[in-house]
């Protein structure tokens, strides 16, 4: 994990420890449950991606409300181990994620899913935010400096 975290640190737009924002935070989660929505009422492709995006932006809200700002998505789902996600939830959100990139780009056949999988994590990511505090942030922020 070093290595693609230092990778992620000198790519421009890579990975860049910012001021915490609560409230842009707080905007990403709402776009997640917008996309939750959405994602519920659609059918086809674009239900994949929709999926795929509830998810990466309750990520990303995470990510924010820590004061990290990482614009590939490889590098933010490298960051997950950091917050305590699972094996299996870092598993399943690459899976995620190739699946909507084989959707979008190659016109893959859409594979079935769960959408109470989609909504449990953007749940989780929720309540890892409640968990962050200045100590724990601290420390995290600190663990990032130091890859």
């Amino acid at each position: 994990m070093n290595q693609k975290i230092n990778w992620c640190q000198k790519q421009k737009k890579g990975l860049e420890l910012i001021e915490p924002n609560d409230n842009v935070s707080q905007s990403y989660f709402n776009d997640a449950d917008d996309s939750i929505l959405t994602m519920n009422q659609i059918m086809g492709k674009w239900k994949i991606i929709t999926a795929y995006y509830a998810c990466y932006n309750a990520l990303y809200a995470l990510l924010i409300k820590a004061g990290i700002k990482c614009e590939i998505h490889d590098c933010t789902l490298e960051l997950m181990p950091l917050f305590g996600f699972t094996p299996e939830q870092q598993r399943f959100m690459k899976k995620l994620k190739q699946d909507r990139v084989d959707v979008q780009y190659y016109l893959k056949p859409m594979p079935i899913f769960d959408s109470a999988q989609i909504k449990k994590f953007v749940v989780f990511c929720k309540s890892l935010a409640e968990q962050l505090h200045e100590d724990n942030l601290n420390k995290l922020r600190e663990d990032i400096s130091q890859k």
